[in-house]
């Protein structure tokens, strides 16, 4: 009994003290992760785990003040993905997005911006080097047509359309101007296999709401009517 009393004396109230206060801060800390957590996730694309749109421009943004000639916009639409949905089902479009979304992560590297702007468009915003842009830009073309396995094993194959702009090649460092730059690059090489660098006369290219517009057979977004 001696020894308890003792040891209790030892720690004394102002211990007592900082060990209570000590629990509300364990409790904040707990919901701080959780809360962390849950804002990220909001960042996030469910299906693909890319950043969502305003996730990824505010880091593409920082992106270009920071690299500035150094950075490269690319943009990516699948091909065909209305088909892969009529014929095979969303959860077969599902996979297949799901599956852009995990190469373009792993193309583009943690450091870059990679988003999921809406449907089946992308875009990435990378720091990347003029020497090594047209082999890397093939690197992502060829992962891009790779085909997708489904869960029951029948493979889907896939493809997809890449614009690309540099502020160099553009003449601007302007998001903007550089997504509607390589928008532009991407229609011009819509379904051929391989990515288009834009110039500046891609920039000039009429858009809305940051998509080509204006052009026969296609909606304000640019895609098939």
């Amino acid at each position: 009994m001696d020894s308890v009393l003792h040891t209790t004396g030892r720690f004394g109230p102002r211990t007592l003290l900082i060990t209570t206060a000590a629990v509300p801060l364990t409790g904040w800390a707990v919901h701080a992760v959780a809360l962390h957590k849950k804002l990220a996730a909001t960042k996030r694309d469910p299906l693909t785990g890319l950043l969502r749109r305003d996730a990824y421009t505010a880091r593409a943004r920082r992106l270009l003040a920071r690299h500035g000639d150094k950075v490269t916009v690319v943009m990516v639409d699948a091909d065909h993905f209305k088909q892969v949905n009529d014929t095979m089902g969303h959860p077969a479009g599902d996979a297949v997005l799901a599956a852009f979304g995990a190469r373009l992560a792993a193309w583009a590297g943690p450091r870059a911006a990679a988003g999921r702007l809406g449907g089946d468009e992308f875009a990435v915003v990378l720091t990347l080097p003029a020497g090594r842009r047209a082999q890397r830009l093939e690197q992502l073309v060829r992962m891009l047509h790779t085909s997708v396995t489904l869960d029951d094993g029948c493979a889907v194959d896939v493809a997809a359309s890449v614009g690309a702009a540099a502020p160099a090649s553009v003449g601007a460092r302007d998001l903007t101007v550089l997504q509607r730059a390589a928008d532009a690059a991407l229609y011009d090489g819509k379904h051929s296999g391989r990515a288009v660098l834009a110039t500046a006369a891609h920039a000039a290219t009429p858009s809305i709401n940051g998509r080509r517009a204006g052009r026969p057979g296609t909606n304000v977004w640019g895609r098939a009517a």
